[in-house]
Formats: C-alpha cells, structure tokens, sequence
C-alpha cells in the first residue's frame, strides 16, 4: 500500500533516472536529479531542525527546480508553504503569520524579498541546501515514522473577509487524486505536458504528480508567452506538447485571436479545461480545430484536494446545453442537497457537497472557517463524517450527468428578482462578436455590468440579450474591453472588474 506520495518519484527514478521531469525550455531536471535533491534538501532541512511536521515557506521563481524544493520539505517530515514573489508583501507576511512558519526556502529573487518582509524566520539559500550531503539514516526514520494522513502542503486561496484561507493536504488525499485523475483522463508515460498555471496553487498538482507516478514530462511555459498565443502555439510544437490541464481563459486567448486556423497546437491529444465556464463558441473552435484530441471538462475545489469530477466529450452537445461537469472521480462522493441538507429531486439544483479521501483536512488555524465549511454529512448522524460544502450550486441533467450553474453567492437580489450572473454570461456569449464576458454586480449603484471582449458593438450586443433575457436580467452597462483582467492563476478577476464597475460613475 502507497502511504508516501515520494514513493512515486523513488520508484520512477530507479526506472528511468536520464530521463527529464521537469524543463521551461532552457533548463531542465532528471528525475534522478529531481530524486537526489529531494534527499539532500530532505537531510538539509531535517540538520537545521525544521523537519517533523514543521511549515516550511518556499519562496522561489516558477522554475524546473521548484518541485525539489517542495518535495524536501516533505522529505524532512515537514510541510510546504508556497509563496509567488510576485504576491503583495502583506500578503506574504500574513500566510507565514497564519502557519506559524520559522523558515524559508528561497533562490536570488526569493532572498531579496524575504528581507523586506515584517518577518523574522530564518532564510535558507536552495543551492545550498540542494549541495549538502544525504543522510540516509534520519531519512528513513523519517519515513517510518511519516503517515498518509500527515500533511504535506499548505496552499491559500481567497477569503470573502479578505483573509486568505489556508488549505491543509496529505498525502492520502493527493495520491487518491493522483490515480483517480490519472485513471479518468488516461495519462500514461507519453504524456508531455505543458504547464500553465503558477506553482502556489493546488492546481499544478495535475502535472507535478502524473509526472512522477509514470515518468512522464512537463514543460513550464513561459508567463509572458500567454501574451502572445502564436508563440505560444510555437512553444506547444516545438516541445510537442501532446497534453494540457488549463483554465479556460488560457484557451480562448488561442481560439478568440484565430490562431487555431494558422497554427494549432497539432500534437495535442487531450485537451482538459476547468475552474471556469467555457464559452460554447471557443469550445467549438477548439473541437474543430484538433478533432484528434480529446477533451475534458474539469470541477472541483481545491478543498477536496483539486478536481472531484470530469466530463468526457464523447456526445455533441445541444444547442445552448451547457458543458457538464459529468461525475465523480472513482472514490468520490458528490451530495447534492437543498437549504435544509435534504438531496434533491431529479432535475432540480442543490448545492454540492464532497466526500471521501478528497476531502483535505481544514483551513489551517481558522476553526471557525474551517467548521463552516467541513461539516458533517447532513444525510446521515449516526458516526462522525466530514464532507466539504461547496457553495456550487448544480443538478443533474437527463443523461445523468451534473452540470455546474453557479455559485450560491453569485446569486443577487435585484429589483426584487433573483439572477444566476452565470445565465447573463451564457446569453451574452450567444451574441456576434464577443469573445469572452464577465457579469457582476455593482452593489454601490445597484446596477448590473457586463464587461466583454471582442467587436461586438455595445447595442447590438444589448439587442440580442433582450432575444434571450426578461428585463429586469439586462445589463445596465455593457463595456469592451480589450483584454478581460485575469487572477495569478490565470482565472477572470471577477473581484477586480467588480471593484472597477463600483467605482465608474
């Protein structure tokens, strides 16, 4: 029985030491390499006194050396913290605050930063600790002692309070999601990924940990050619990139510009999408542009450990039927439930609740948050069950398959009505001319904005939503924009537009 998600990567380094893990194009990482830092970082770490269970912050640069860094930290018994140098400073104080963390990894850029941060850890240079001599002895006694419920990381995501949320993980619910999703999406070896999202986050699990179960490789592309989608097609081809795991926003930048006509990324097998709905016009262009391919959309939180549940584009789709979120990963269950915690009926929207190892194991120092949202399985009282509440609102469909509509909070009260902001976006994406869109709220003005992008004007955009929408669901602003703003991770910064939509006149 696997209990250490660092058994993957010992087992494939011993099967395939030469071959490379981890490249952004100029430098690169074997896993035998990968391995034999991981050891040295692990025997470093646990020389200085901050292995057993300790946080452990790593402030370093998206680059091929990263992994080691987070994979020695729980080679010492202890658990990474993941800061992004380019995080506010006050955010980065207040995670190490949150954690309690008494150390951190950093290379160059990293260094310069933690000195200017209101924090009085100790700094440890990654080249140095990657140079130190393996203790093999205090590594296995840390191995031996190690369970599969034992944290491993901890990542933070927003907080409507505006404190950030620090999810707490083990390394049973990551290698659950790593065979599961593995499982469902059908990676193997052969799969060269491109990665896409900033390494801080949960997200990235879905390439850092296929790569070391089967040995395959991962490229981290570039942020700046994100910018520019025919280099980025260019960098897909050149390292023949056969499989991808992106948030939307990623791909409609390549299908709205056209690129896919001129020069798609032609060795893509599986194309997998998530964290956002994806527009039925771009979804369209994507699937005509590689019919070769297969495509998956992804749904979870990073709650429940990442992804819970995937959808198979095996049928067409009806004309406006949304793309599903499909079903559960193998072990894993989804409740879907109304107000009063009772399921609902068929056809009918409830809320999401997650169970199973998927379920991480809190927010990190927040009781309060964390019993908020990791409650006990409202259908049953008899033992004690922890399953997460979403705050997704879904129902099944006729095939049997969920599908996502909104978030609980992304439902407002306006002029008496109750609006989805999701159904606004899903008619404007019907509209000539419009690339993508994003619908919020001004609670200042009491008004309704939709921001978009592409050439559609503003009043024939209004017209045609008037075809699809009562009137009290119309924007009373329709704005272009040449580029919607986007979050770190590459998602719609729905918060930033909302701020700006308050603060127009």
């Amino acid at each position: 029985m696997q209990t250490n998600i660092l058994e993957y990567l010992e087992n494939t380094a011993a099967r395939t030491p030469e071959k490379i893990a981890f490249s952004d194009g100029n430098d690169s990482i074997t896993f035998g390499e990968l391995l034999n830092r991981v050891k040295r970082i692990g025997s470093a770490l646990l020389h200085r006194g901050a292995g057993g269970g300790k946080p452990v912050a790593v402030l370093m640069e998206k680059h091929p050396t990263v992994p080691a860094a987070f994979w020695g930290v729980v080679c010492a018994g202890a658990f990474y913290v993941p800061l992004d140098p380019a995080m506010p400073p006050y955010r980065m104080e207040s995670i190490l605050e949150t954690v309690g963390a008494e150390c951190l990894i950093a290379d160059e850029k990293g260094e310069k930063i933690a000195a200017e941060l209101n924090w009085q850890g100790k700094q440890y240079r990654y080249k140095e600790l990657a140079e130190e001599t393996e203790d093999e002895a205090a590594l296995a006694a840390v191995r031996r002692a190690q369970l599969d419920t034992d944290p491993i990381y901890v990542v933070f995501t927003s907080g409507s309070t505006g404190t950030p949320k620090g999810v707490v993980a083990c390394h049973r619910s990551v290698i659950d999601y790593t065979e599961a999703l593995s499982e469902a999406l059908g990676f193997d070896e052969t799969c060269v990924f491109a990665n896409q999202t900033p390494l801080f986050f949960d997200a990235p699990l879905k390439e850092l940990m296929p790569v070391i179960k089967f040995g395959a490789t991962a490229y981290f592309v570039p942020k700046t050619l994100f910018l520019f989608p025919m280099k980025l097609c260019d960098f897909l081809n050149e390292h023949r990139i056969n499989t991808v795991c992106w948030v939307v926003s990623a791909l409609t930048m390549i299908s709205s510009f056209g690129v896919l006509e001129k020069n798609p990324p032609k060795y893509l097998r599986t194309v997998a999408f998530g964290s956002e709905v994806f527009p039925p016009k771009q979804y369209e262009l994507w699937r005509k542009a590689l019919p070769q391919a297969t495509f998956f959309n992804l749904y979870g939180p990073t709650e429940a450990t990442g992804m819970s549940c995937y959808w198979r584009a095996d049928r067409e789709l009806e004309e406006g039927e949304p793309i599903p979120i499909g079903h559960p990963f193998r072990n894993t269950g989804v409740l879907l439930l109304d107000g009063n915690g009772h399921p609902v009926g068929a056809g009918e929207t409830g809320e999401i609740y997650l169970r199973g190892t998927c379920v991480t194991l809190g927010y990190y120092n927040d009781p309060e948050r964390t019993a908020a949202a990791f409650v006990q399985n409202p259908t049953q009282s008899h033992y004690p069950e922890i399953v997460y509440r979403t705050g997704d609102l879904a129902s099944y469909n006729r095939h049997g398959e969920l599908v996502f509509h909104t978030r609980a909070d992304a439902q407002i009260k306006h002029q008496g009505h109750r609006i989805e902001l999701g159904e606004i976006e899903a008619a404007a994406g019907k509209a000539e001319g419009v690339r993508q869109c994003c619908c919020v709220y001004d609670d200042e003005h009491k008004r309704i904005v939709l921001y978009y992008t592409g050439d559609a004007e503003s009043a024939a955009l209004t017209r045609t939503l008037r075809a699809y929408l009562p009137r009290y669901m119309l924007p009373a602003v329709c704005r272009a924009l040449a580029a919607l703003p986007l979050t770190p991770n590459g998602k719609i910064d729905r918060k930033g537009l909302k701020r700006a939509a308050s603060e127009e006149k």
